[in-house]
């Protein structure tokens, strides 16, 4: 077979993205390979009501290429639902509106194949291309036959894992225990609703959407429900449009700028940007809370209550504590010790269901990427170093590109899982496999100056490395 120009490993959003894109860059042979036998995105979250983050114009394709045939206004007019949505005036869509949307696109989109594991990616100097090897599985999901492709460039977007904190997941691992992770929560729910009492873990937005909808579907008076934290506030997330200026390519250069150092310091200051909850959903949860208090209290005067002070739904939201340790009571319930971070006391809560909402973790490449191990540079801490063009730095004997997707988030800062870059990145990453312009990149993107070094810095590169002056003049 003639070899490709790009293979892909994995079709999330991202890959989906570059898959779309991709597709209107005349004579590029792409392939991507997904081991699931259709796209699903984050099924087990589609709550009904859940909307996206980000503004409907964070498709796959559109700000790389607004006129592109796979964006979301277009699948819109396919489904004949273009007006409505204009009257509608709707910026943030539902989860499952953007779930429909890409499958719509990978149903359609060339060089897809689901149902194919790939298993090993290795460089082969004779051939001066990557090999892929691959599985084909059937519809059960059993392996069928082997297969393996050729490829100048491989792309990883493998995405991300359901974390478990440790001290849980001895229970998260064993079937007979309801401790379940928010990936899963809709197959879950039943089970959940009808369990006594119930217990969310964590407060991002993922967290507040559970619980929202478990007090939605609890009766009055009755909810049995806490929601803990480690967080020291159940806070809004950082949503002011200057704030949103570090999900643009401006603020992915200058951080991929800074020092190795200055990056690991700069992480873990920023979870306001992107694990906090979207104040309209906190809003949500106090509303809810609150008609339920009007609710209480109007049943106590039907009942012949003094009527002197509301009714209080049965609910628990306790902020700044840490969960040590997890695992069957004297009977079936489920004991959590706790550590409140500021009292510095301990406690145990009895519960009998758990819902994780703790978050995503990067799937480990080392196993996929094994053959390649030797060629792979590393930074300080062991984790591979990423170009600006989120090419991984390799051996210059391998004449060929190895680019992760959402694996960059220490090279590339907060915008590297962020739908809203989605399009950009695959951009970026398609100019220099082709090593040309294939989509025009903008020269700027904020209008915050992140760095010493202003505007024109940004089309050259960056922000400069560091320990280097410049002059500013105002």
């Amino acid at each position: 077979m003639e070899p490709l120009d790009l293979a892909g490993v994995g079709v999330g959003p991202f890959n989906l993205s570059l898959a779309a894109l991709g597709d209107g860059v005349a004579g590029l042979r792409c392939a991507f390979f997904e081991q699931r036998p259709e796209f699903r995105w984050h099924p087990g979250l589609l709550i009904e009501g859940a909307t996206l983050q980000v503004p409907f114009l964070a498709d796959l394709v559109t700000l790389a290429d607004p006129a592109s045939p796979w964006s979301f206004l277009r699948f819109l007019r396919e489904r004949e639902r273009l007006f409505p949505f204009y009257f509608a005036e709707r910026f943030h869509i539902e989860r499952a509106e953007y779930d429909a949307y890409c499958r719509w696109v990978s149903e359609r989109v060339p060089g897809l194949c689901f149902g194919h594991r790939v298993d090993a990616v290795r460089w082969s100097a004779e051939r001066g291309l990557f090999e892929v090897d691959f599985t084909r599985l059937d519809a059960l999901g059993g392996m069928s036959a082997p297969g393996r492709s050729y490829a100048r460039n491989v792309v990883l977007g493998i995405g991300t894992a359901p974390h478990v904190p440790r001290a849980l997941r001895p229970s998260a691992q064993d079937p007979a225990v309801p401790v379940y992770h928010s990936a899963e929560y809709l197959e879950r729910r039943a089970e959940l609703l009808a369990a006594g009492h119930v217990t969310v873990i964590g407060s991002g937005q993922s967290g507040a959407e559970v619980f929202l909808d478990l007090l939605r579907g609890r009766p009055a008076g009755r909810e049995r429900l806490h929601w803990l934290t480690r967080s020291p506030a159940f806070a809004p997330m950082e949503y002011s449009k200057l704030g949103l200026e570090h999900f643009t390519p401006d603020y992915t250069r200058y951080f991929h700028g800074l020092s190795e150092p200055v990056r690991d310091g700069l992480l873990p200051r920023q979870g306001q940007l992107h694990k906090a909850v979207d104040a309209g959903t906190l809003a949500a949860v106090h509303d809810e809370l609150y008609r339920r208090t009007l609710e209480l209290d109007r049943g106590a005067g039907d009942r012949g209550g003094d009527g002197g002070s509301a009714g209080w739904p049965d609910v628990v939201l306790t902020p700044g504590v840490r969960v040590r340790t997890a695992g069957r009571g004297g009977g079936a319930r489920l004991e959590l010790g706790l550590e409140h971070a500021e009292q510095q006391e301990r406690g145990v809560l009895t519960t009998d269901a758990v819902v994780l909402a703790t978050g995503y973790a990067e799937r480990p490449a080392e196993g996929l990427l094994a053959a390649l191990e030797g060629y792979v540079r590393r930074d300080g801490s062991g984790r591979p170093l990423v170009d600006e063009d989120f090419r991984l730095v390799l051996d210059p004997a391998v004449e060929g590109s190895v680019f992760v997707q959402n694996a960059e988030r220490h090279t590339h800062g907060v915008g590297a899982p962020d739908l809203g870059l989605a399009a950009h990145r695959s951009a970026v990453i398609l100019n220099a496999v082709t090593g040309r312009e294939s989509y025009p990149l903008p020269r700027r993107t904020a209008f915050t100056t992140f760095g010493l070094r202003a505007g024109p810095a940004a089309a050259d590169g960056g922000a400069g490395g560091a320990g280097r002056s410049a002059t500013v003049s105002v």
